[in-house]
């Protein structure tokens, strides 16, 4: 089973930046699309930014494109999410996920493995 763990959460002010991080181990050959979803409180988790390997990145275009930048490294299995103009509409628990279909889901339900998810909290 692939084990997939996230780090670089944490408190932002507006308009700043971070780094999120997903590592990946395990059956990893398996692998052939790694995504970031999010979740708020109270709201139902949501695709993010997702790449295949070998393919272009795929963006929730209505709330992150020219802000947010997917990118992966196919040797090592990592994954980056890196994060500018930070907005409190951001602030959610950010998951890693993974599966195996030949294109990049937005649906959770098609993903077959989940990372224990990192908080990011923008507020000033």
């Amino acid at each position: 089973q692939v084990q997939l763990v996230e780090s670089g959460g944490g408190l932002v002010q507006p308009g700043g930046s971070l780094r999120l991080s997903c590592v990946a181990s395990g059956p990893t050959s398996r692998i052939n699309v790694m995504s970031w979803f999010r979740q708020s409180p109270g709201k139902e988790r949501e695709f993010v930014a997702g790449i295949m390997w070998g393919g272009n990145p795929i963006y929730d275009t209505e709330s992150v494109k020219g802000r947010f930048t997917i990118f992966r490294d196919n040797f090592d299995k990592r994954m980056w999410l890196e994060m500018r103009s930070l907005q409190s509409e951001d602030t959610a628990v950010y998951y890693c996920a993974a599966t195996w279909l030949g294109e990049v889901p937005r649906v959770s339900s098609d993903y077959n493995s989940w990372g224990q998810g990192t908080q990011v909290t923008v507020s000033s």
